[in-house]
């Protein structure tokens, strides 16, 4: 039989999971857990890259329960994927120390997504940590420490993933076949727009419905969302194309002819902004109850998380120890080892 191939994916710990995590990531490891042996990373080491100071440091151990909590509420099952803990494989370290010596300060100069963090860290070029010039390196090292065959990521990703695919080509050229060449796998979905209109759900923009929103949050959520703003009155024809409530509907309402009959019925001025909203928090608490109920399920046994991790940390540090020791082989840095 075939082995599966590996995919690793995961997420810096910054807390709680909102819809468009579930759109643009969560949705897509449900389908992935039965076809592929796979490894999801909270990415710790990740956080110091710009925000290294110990408030940060202690709250990351919270956000990780939380995260690991969500995930398992969406239906990720821990028989058939393995969570972990980037910091508790130690070996992520080495392997990043020697992927270092593999390429070039101007090659990761080159990469606008950088910039862009600094920027969004409020650091100057002048005071750049290392490690942040370094991140699609340690990016490297979390993927071929599995040996992944697959990494899925979004669009803005993909330039990092090849800093992946080039070590691990440049490694193989100079010491021997240790690290497939891993692919990018893009989903389908996009990202969601948030709940203010803007492009984007994002917690820093306060425009998010987390995964774990009771139905009453849900619904003050709800009834805040922006919609048609030329539309000041129901009798008002409006705008579906592009209207952030219309485009929940169509991802989390699963009555088509009810959000056919909304949309009719808003475009020809039948309809308020009220019951528009109403039908959708609904729709989006009926999509969210199936989470509560796991959720529930799970924050009954506190220990839980910790027993999860603790396996997937344990199991992934046998496979960074045999990656290591093949890097070890092929480099010839065994002498003086036993």
């Amino acid at each position: 039989m075939t082995p599966q191939k590996r995919i690793l994916t995961g997420d810096r710990p910054t807390g709680k999971y909102h819809l468009g995590h579930y759109v643009g990531s969560i949705a897509n490891r449900l389908r992935l857990q039965n076809d592929y042996e796979c490894y999801f990373i909270i990415a710790d080491l990740h956080t110091l890259t710009t925000k290294p100071n110990k408030a940060e440091v202690m709250g990351i151990e919270q956000n990780i329960r939380d995260m690991i909590i969500d995930q398992l509420a969406c239906g990720l099952d821990p028989d058939k994927v393995t969570f972990y803990v980037q910091s508790s494989v130690k070996e992520i370290y080495q392997i990043n120390l020697i992927f270092e010596m593999l390429v070039s300060v101007a090659r990761l100069s080159r990469l606008p997504s950088i910039k862009d963090m600094a920027r969004a860290a409020q650091i100057d070029d002048d005071q750049l940590p290392l490690g942040l010039l370094g991140y699609p390196v340690l990016q490297a090292a979390d993927i071929l420490m599995p040996r992944a065959h697959l990494v899925p990521v979004g669009k803005d990703n993909e330039a990092h993933v090849e800093i992946t695919r080039e070590i691990a080509r440049r490694f193989n050229f100079l010491y021997g076949e240790v690290f497939p060449e891993p692919d990018v796998l893009v989903p389908d979905s996009g990202t969601l727009i948030g709940t203010d209109g803007q492009a984007k759900m994002s917690k820093s923009l306060n425009n998010t419905i987390l995964l774990s929103d009771d139905a009453k949050t849900v619904e003050q959520k709800v009834r805040g969302m922006y919609t048609d703003p030329n539309r000041t009155r129901a009798d008002i024809p409006g705008k579906v194309e592009g209207n952030p409530v219309f485009i929940y509907h169509d991802m989390f309402n699963p009555d088509v002819a009810e959000v056919n009959d909304l949309k009719d019925r808003y475009r020809t001025g039948n309809v308020g902004d009220v019951e528009v909203k109403k039908k959708l928090a609904v729709a989006i608490n009926n999509f969210l109850e199936p989470m509560r109920e796991r959720r529930a399920i799970y924050e009954a046994k506190p220990n839980l998380v910790d027993e999860i991790l603790a396996a997937g940390n344990a199991k992934t540090r046998k496979i960074a120890q045999e990656t290591v020791r093949m890097m070890d082989e092929a480099m010839g840095l065994l002498y003086f080892k036993n």
